[in-house]
């Protein structure tokens, strides 16, 4: 299938782009890796009436480190952020993350910020945006703002984006000292959407957990924290009562879909199986952080 027609504009600065968007009266697109976008006009589930490309704005792809966070540009490939020294110094479970994510030719060309506007419920980088507290910085001709993730990610393909926005780059607050990690997911095929996945941080101080962060994909309309599990783990140790407790509450909270691919009671449980996997592995890692 072929696309509808459309104007293409290759924009070459963020002021360029947020001018053509604001020309194009909310009737127009962003593209730059364009992995889920080119499929969707295709199959002209989409009709923008131009397309913006963002390709050559130069000030968008970067990986910076600061004494206190990351910042990723939205126009960095998946993997990028997967071979990234300072990534994977910092936050190995991004790193990991990222090698799930569908084939190696689509993670050459995916992007971070393309990743997160488009909020698909089954993604690996908005669950991991909300692992890590991420804030994002979008941009528009009206100015510029930041807002959390957990503020970002509205429903299925729905974020808090307004037309004529774009988003421009991620900031990543520093994981704590003695901070154990871990990614699971389960996926019908090597590189297809995960049925469930989770992730992980525990940092342990004074042989008890001091902060637990609880994500999960492909379990609900969005990527989410799971709050509650986190709190009961918090002052605890990881042992096989607290683990069981902790698969219960997000077990009990979540409300996966019934889809082609696996039914809800199917997701529920593998949910509970992953995070009692992440949980063991981000405590053994934590451990050895501590010793």
């Amino acid at each position: 299938m072929k696309p509808p027609p459309f104007d293409y504009i290759v924009a070459d600065s963020v002021e360029m782009a947020v001018a053509a968007l604001a020309q194009a009266g909310g009737d127009a697109k962003v593209i730059a890796g364009g992995q889920s976008l080119v499929p969707m006009l295709n199959f002209r589930l989409l009709r923008p009436s131009a397309l913006v490309d963002i390709n050559r704005i130069q000030e968008l792809a970067f990986i910076r480190e600061t004494e206190g966070e990351i910042r990723v540009g939205a126009l960095t490939r998946h993997y990028q952020l997967e071979t990234s020294p300072v990534i994977a110094r910092n936050f190995p479970v991004l790193a990991c993350a990222m090698t799930h994510v569908a084939h190696l030719a689509i993670r050459n060309r995916g992007t971070i910020g393309g990743s997160l506007s488009h909020a698909d419920p089954a993604a690996e980088l908005p669950m991991m945006a909300l692992l890590l507290d991420a804030k994002i910085s979008i941009a528009s001709a009206s100015g510029r703002r930041v807002t959390a993730v957990r503020d970002f990610l509205l429903d299925a393909l729905t974020t808090d984006l307004a037309p004529g926005e774009i988003v421009t780059e991620i900031a990543l607050p520093k994981l704590p000292a003695r901070t154990g990690w871990d990614f699971q997911e389960v996926a019908r095929r090597y590189g297809d959407f995960a049925l469930a996945a989770v992730a992980v941080t525990l940092t342990v101080s004074d042989g008890v957990i001091a902060q637990a962060r609880i994500a999960l994909t492909g379990v609900g309309p969005t990527a989410l924290r799971a709050a509650d599990a986190e709190a009961l783990l918090v002052g605890g140790k990881l042992e096989p009562s607290l683990t069981g407790h902790a698969i219960e509450n997000v077990r009990a909270t979540i409300e996966p879909d019934t889809d082609l691919h696996a039914s809800s009671d199917y997701r529920r449980h593998v949910a509970g199986v992953l995070l009692g996997r992440a949980l063991n592995r981000a405590w053994c890692r934590a451990q050895e952080c501590a010793a």
